[in-house]
């Protein structure tokens, strides 16, 4: 990252209209959150894959509900980090950023991010895996651990389910929608992603294509870095923080 990279960034930023931003698992790396691929993603020799899909839960709902609480517990510990922080600050000024996060870890919540559209759900919320009428909206739930395990429905006492998209399911019509819409702006940000994971790899091109300001961010090259206008390498938080302070000066 030059100065020179931060001085264009911030120009763009200051002269925006919209901006919007794309937010993965290297946004939440600095509050300790892991990633859960690799070998920190393993939980009893299974990986996420094995773990959370539809097919697993009809199979196992108590095993899948255990590596859930497992991962609850671990980001009951964690807190939002610094670039948390600055795109909460973006997200409530006066030229207000839209931040469609891939994170279900709920740091973004709980930085009090406004404009906030969760691509894959959260953890902290659940639904009924019966698809009763009033469970079907998701409901919040952050107790740590959850007793019982499995939790039930509180409308008809079925089993619930985590309230986050599953590997097999697809991202919310809604969500998508509002993700496509707000790929329309003047600078687009994508932010600690491996630009691999479609559709939301995808936002980035089609934020470009639109003729919009493209930065991304992440602590090594993706196969979108060759076609952003900037990209940075290094941690979010301290990037974000040293394009804010900009900002502020």
């Amino acid at each position: 990252m030059t100065e020179d990279d931060v001085t264009l960034v911030v120009s763009r930023l200051d002269t925006a209209t919209s901006v919007t931003v794309i937010t993965g698992a290297g946004l939440s790396a600095p509050s300790g959150v892991p990633t859960f691929r690799g070998t920190q993603g393993l939980w009893k020799n299974q990986r996420p894959e094995q773990l959370a899909t539809p097919e697993a839960f009809a199979a196992d709902p108590t095993k899948v509900w255990e590596w859930y609480n497992w991962r609850r517990e671990q980001l009951a510990g964690c807190q939002p980090n610094k670039a948390h922080q600055v795109l909460s600050r973006w997200s409530r000024s006066s030229t207000p950023a839209t931040v469609i996060t891939q994170n279900v870890d709920g740091l973004h919540e709980r930085a009090d991010t406004a404009r906030l559209l969760r691509f894959h759900g959260s953890i902290w919320e659940l639904r009924c895996w019966h698809h009763c009428a009033a469970g079907e909206t998701s409901w919040w739930d952050d107790t740590v651990p959850l007793v019982p395990c499995p939790p039930r429905c509180p409308h008809c006492n079925g089993i619930a389910r985590p309230g986050v998209v599953w590997f097999g399911e697809s991202i919310p019509q809604e969500t998508l929608t509002r993700s496509l819409r707000a790929a329309h702006c003047d600078v687009f940000f994508t932010i600690g992603t491996s630009a691999v994971v479609h559709p939301a790899a995808s936002l980035v091109h089609r934020a470009k294509q639109h003729g919009a300001f493209t930065v991304e961010i992440n602590l090594e090259p993706t196969p979108a870095s060759g076609d952003v206008d900037v990209s940075l390498q290094g941690s979010a938080d301290q990037i974000l923080l040293a394009i804010d302070e900009h900002r502020t000066t």
